[in-house]
């Protein structure tokens, strides 16, 4: 595996980043850094703003949110956060240089593994950045966590749940169309090569900027890239609109089986984004 030793530097500083601001404030800019580079793309400026800032060492969820989650889950062990499922929290204002030192170590980590899996030939497979970042968190909760790793038993309120206005079967079904299918059209008029196949994931990423305000908003980032992979991969829309049913019940039964009850993050959608891109991409 040839490895930059630079890029593990860059993903160390990106991880400090990432737990500095906190792990969803860290995934919101990606968003945002998603839609400009898928902008760019479309404009005929190539891909280096999605590879080198929105997928890369600045804020790559990989780096920047996994690193806010591994840094999450050591305040909690440590006693400085309620919990280290609070991906919310800014943890520079916890002002201890340990918090985010660890982050830094989570954000070279998932740099380092995501290049393995890339060395290994796993990008053919799935979406390597996704399946890191649920790794990462595997890997935090096994560290700091205290509950286990499948740790649903203590799930007893909505508070010890994912999204609890997100679960009943009919409305993952509409949620699955209401994102999956315009993010397909959006992958089928843009093209691969033009960002369709992420426009629909900065989209739905940067709207989390009202979750993190309080509001009870879904969380689609999930159904959307799968939507965009199978719309592209069979070139159909209802095509992208399954995958984005598959993504909505994916991201679900993640949380249901590693989130739900748990004292650290592992994140739903990462876990279904790489779960539904192997299975598009065994059936294309």
């Amino acid at each position: 595996m040839d490895l930059d030793p630079y890029l593990l530097l860059a993903a160390f500083g990106g991880g400090v980043f990432g737990a500095s601001i906190g792990a969803l404030p860290a995934f919101i800019l990606c968003g945002f850094a998603t839609l400009v580079g898928a902008a760019i793309q479309a404009s005929g400026g190539g891909a280096v703003v999605l590879d080198q800032v929105a997928f890369g060492p600045f804020l790559g969820p990989h780096i920047a949110f996994g690193g806010g989650v591994g840094a999450a889950a050591y305040a909690a062990r440590r006693g400085l956060l309620p919990t280290g499922r609070d991906v919310s929290a800014s943890l520079m204002g916890l002002e201890r240089a340990d918090v985010l030192a660890v982050g830094g170590a989570f954000g070279a980590f998932g740099a380092l593994f995501e290049a393995g899996w890339g060395a290994m030939g796993l990008r053919d497979w799935t979406d390597t950045i996704a399946l890191t970042v649920v790794v990462s968190a595997v890997l935090a909760r096994l560290a700091f966590g205290r509950r286990g790793l499948f740790a649903a038993r203590f799930a007893a309120t909505d508070e010890d749940v994912w999204l609890p206005w997100q679960r009943k079967p009919a409305l993952l079904v509409l949620a699955g169309l209401g994102m999956g299918l315009p993010s397909a059209w959006a992958a089928l008029a843009m093209g691969a090569e033009g960002g369709g196949a992420v426009v629909g994931f900065g989209l739905t990423a940067a709207s989390l900027t009202f979750l993190y305000g309080g509001a009870k908003m879904p969380v689609t980032h999930h159904i959307a890239l799968p939507a965009a992979a199978a719309a592209l991969s069979f070139d159909c829309l209802i095509a992208g609109g399954l995958a984005g049913i598959l993504g909505a019940f994916l991201g679900e039964a993640a949380a249901r089986l590693l989130l739900n009850g748990g004292d650290s993050h592992i994140d739903p959608p990462a876990a279904a984004i790489a779960t539904a891109i192997l299975l598009i991409r065994l059936a294309a």
